[in-house]
């Protein structure tokens, strides 16, 4: 069998993965870094000057709270923070998401536009990159300013809090991924793929599979990136296989049935325990924010003088990138295993080795894959096991 890479491209991988090895390494530290001098330094100022902030807007537009329309949204605001002075939380929480987003900004567009682009994996141009950014940091100002609201405001008005609210978020995580087959029309259009021998083997092999599904949609990715991907979005009704049009140009059709067999392995997963243990382990986590909250209040840290003070929020971003850290290697202990249970479906769902192998190559080849990285990278996370890996554990057709 011949080489999964050559010598030249092996060096080609090794220069485009370095530098993410490089920041895996560091990241973890510069981020608890930065949180400690917001903390310890920036929370205060901050904090002036989003209160400042907030009366400038009420001084300016203090009128739409009496306006005919608007005065229901206020109302709505004030009962849910259960007192005025949410506008100077929000505007708080958006300045520290704000600086932190640009503390990391050059970096950030170094990795995913200019190497990305050094490498020949990116299609995008600078204004769709920036586009697609700017869609992204906008998305997650909304999100920052729900969980403002959500959290704060109810942990002010229920001393129970954190299971009014972790309960309900528990139940929709449960069923949240029946909306997977829309999030990313956000960025990326789609549409049906065309019948003809590929959809009609498909759905042949997905019968075969008992897996129901609604449609096969081709993902036009191919103008921001030069990956190929394939995945089921959804489930019961909203279920679709999910092709970018990238796959469809570099794989043959038996390639891209060895891709969705392996896919169906993850629908066939017994995804109930891992979803039940994350939606308590979500109701853990606000227990725990919520016992610290309290110990912030008692002592008064970073200018605190309640229960629930906004100026908490960065500790709670230290919290969890904490448990992020230390769960990351158990999930991707637990992702890999799932990773290699999705192989070995697909084997005995195709009976076709060899399309599988080259399936795996050519994704490799594609995606740049490095077939053997550093066991630490392996260890602190990484969600699939090694591409050389996987080649190794197939069976001898």
């Amino acid at each position: 069998m011949e080489p999964l890479f050559t010598p030249e491209q092996l060096a080609e991988i090794h220069a485009y993965h370095l530098p993410h090895y490089v920041r895996a390494a560091v990241s973890p530290f510069a981020r608890f870094a930065l949180l400690a001098l917001m903390l310890g330094v920036l929370v205060r100022p901050l904090f002036r000057m989003a209160t400042a902030a907030a009366a400038g807007l009420e001084r300016r537009f203090g009128v739409l709270r009496t306006a005919p329309v608007s005065r229901a949204f206020f109302s709505a605001m004030d009962r849910l923070w259960g007192e005025s002075g949410w506008g100077a939380a929000v505007i708080f929480a958006l300045m520290t998401d704000l600086f932190v987003k640009l503390v990391y900004a050059p970096v950030d567009i170094w990795f995913a536009y200019t190497l990305e682009h050094q490498h020949g994996m990116s299609n995008y141009t600078p204004a769709a990159f920036a586009r697609d950014m700017l869609k992204g940091h906008l998305l997650g100002g909304v999100a920052i300013a729900a969980l403002v609201i959500g959290l704060y405001g109810l942990a002010r008005r229920t001393r129970h809090w954190w299971w009014v609210l972790g309960v309900p978020v528990a139940l929709l995580m449960l069923v949240s991924s029946a909306l997977d087959t829309y999030r990313g029309r956000l960025y990326f259009e789609q549409e049906p793929l065309p019948p003809g021998p590929l959809r009609t083997r498909m759905t042949e092999l997905m019968a075969q599979a008992d897996i129901p599904f609604s449609d096969v949609l081709v993902e036009k990715t191919s103008v921001a990136s030069r990956r190929i991907q394939a995945y089921f979005a959804g489930q019961g009704p909203t279920r679709a296989i999910v092709l970018n049009d990238v796959i469809l140009q570099e794989l043959s059709e038996d390639e891209v049935l060895a891709a969705v067999a392996h896919e169906a392995g993850h629908v066939h997963e017994q995804k109930w325990p891992g979803r039940i243990a994350s939606s308590l382990a979500v109701v853990a986590l606000l227990f725990a924010i919520d016992r610290m909250l309290r110990v912030a209040a008692a002592r008064g840290w970073f200018g605190t003088s309640r229960f629930a003070d906004i100026r908490t929020l960065p500790l709670l971003s230290l919290l969890l990138s904490l448990v992020l850290l230390l769960g990351a290697p158990i999930a991707g202990a637990f992702s890999r295993e799932r990773e290699r249970e999705a192989d070995r479906f697909a084997l005995n769902l195709t009976h076709d080795v060899d399309a599988f192998r080259r399936m795996l190559v050519k994704a490799a080849r594609v995606n740049k894959m490095d077939p053997d990285p550093p066991r630490w990278v392996v260890l602190k996370g990484m969600s699939h096991p090694p591409v050389g890996e996987r080649l190794a554990d197939l069976p001898t057709p």
